[in-house]
């Protein structure tokens, strides 16, 4: 959970009023902005704060002769910019809407990059209203495109020793730090014998590209759709039938109605790797920060495996067998992510991921319900957050 994509920013801010760490670094962006400003028609007065980020990037915005462009200030001794730049370039050349990158100074840490608009996928939707069918849609249509690119080699592989890090995570940093648990031998067990199992049935399906945070908060609409819809979908639009949302769902300003057929555009794809296909379709329909009803994320991930089957890529022939393999993918990022939020909160001082931890013992104790081998985990996962579950089977008094 690398990056919050650039939004714009609530009221316009000068160049003076963003805040730099020190008199060096900031000099060395002015030294950066004078250099590139020529080439880009860049208007120095109209820089302003899009976002801040999970990680150490932050996102300006500028004006320049051909509309706003963003600036990335990624600290060098901190974040590591090439594979942004390798990633957007693969992303660009297999015909996606990434961010083209404009000037970088690599030395610096300073980046001039194509603006993709100012609301993403997540800023459009309402979450009280029925989920965006044509956004979803577009999203797969985006996800297969990104997929049929997928060379061996070209990335880092998401393999044996990568899954288990991330696994690792969880004890760390969730249950050891937030939960402040000790891990004792009983329960270190029960993890080890969980974690073996989610690896082996997520690497047993084919590799691909995989994005690691593909859903609507890195996905971009144009902004003359954010401002076609920005009223809600027509009065009555919605059926009784059509899912809701659930519980705990993430924030928003706008509804969505049918948009036709438009062209996402992807960002925060930097953590980008060649693992498992079922990894980037768990993460669009189990979002981090979003959570519609089981219904509406099947119907999604039918649609899918529909046309990433008929596209030649490595689904498999049963859907059924595909939706497991999903669902154990979907288990291994939301302990990844459990771990990531409580890191955030504890070590960075970011407590508003965290904020968003029931959706994810929500998600891990819905998908341990339905195996038997993960039962165990599931048990450990209630006992820690104190979840007491009647015993269904207990005979009547005597």
């Amino acid at each position: 959970m690398s990056a919050i994509p650039p939004n714009p920013s609530t009221s316009p801010a000068s160049a003076s009023a963003i805040q730099w760490p020190d008199a060096a670094r900031e000099f060395q962006f002015r030294q950066w902005m004078s250099a590139v400003q020529a080439d880009h028609g860049l208007q120095p007065d109209s820089l302003r704060l899009a976002s801040a980020d999970a990680s150490f990037r932050r996102y300006f915005r500028v004006d320049g002769s051909r509309g706003s462009l963003v600036v990335m200030d990624a600290p060098p001794d901190k974040e590591n910019s090439k594979p942004f730049v390798q990633i957007a370039q693969l992303m660009r050349a297999a015909g996606l809407r990434a961010p083209e990158v404009l000037a970088w100074d690599e030395a610096h840490g300073f980046m001039l990059l194509t603006d993709l608009g100012t609301k993403t996928m997540m800023q459009v939707i309402d979450p009280q209203a029925a989920p965006p069918l044509d956004l979803y849609l577009q999203a797969v249509d985006t996800l297969v495109q990104w997929q049929l690119a997928s060379k061996e080699g070209v990335l880092p592989p998401y393999d044996h020793a990568l899954l288990s890090r991330e696994l690792e995570l969880f004890p760390q940093w969730y249950l050891g730090e937030h939960r402040k648990v000790a891990v004792d031998a009983a329960m270190r067990k029960t993890l080890d014998d969980a974690f073996a199992c989610i690896i082996q049935n997520n690497l047993s399906w084919p590799s691909v590209y995989v994005h690691r945070d593909f859903m609507p908060r890195n996905l971009m609409v144009e902004d003359e759709v954010s401002a076609q819809f920005s009223a809600g979908p027509p009065q009555g639009s919605r059926s009784a039938a059509e899912p809701k949302l659930a519980p705990s769902g993430g924030s928003a300003a706008h509804a969505v109605a049918s948009v036709g057929v438009r062209q996402l555009g992807v960002l925060d794809f930097q953590d980008a790797v060649y693992g498992p296909i079922t990894y980037d379709i768990a993460s669009l329909m189990r979002d981090a920060f979003l959570s519609w009803e089981e219904d509406f994320c099947l119907d999604i991930t039918i649609r899918y495996w529909e046309k990433a089957r008929k596209a030649g890529l490595p689904v498999g022939d049963d859907f059924g067998e595909f939706y497991r393999g999903v669902e154990w993918m979907g288990l291994q990022r939301h302990l990844k992510v459990a771990g990531i939020f409580a890191r955030l909160t504890l070590r960075d001082g970011k407590p508003q991921y965290l904020a968003d931890a029931p959706r994810f013992i929500h998600y891990l104790r819905s998908t341990c319900a339905r195996y038997r081998e993960l039962k165990p985990l599931l048990r450990l996962i209630e006992k820690v957050e104190g979840i007491e579950v009647p015993n269904v089977f207990a005979f009547g008094r005597s």
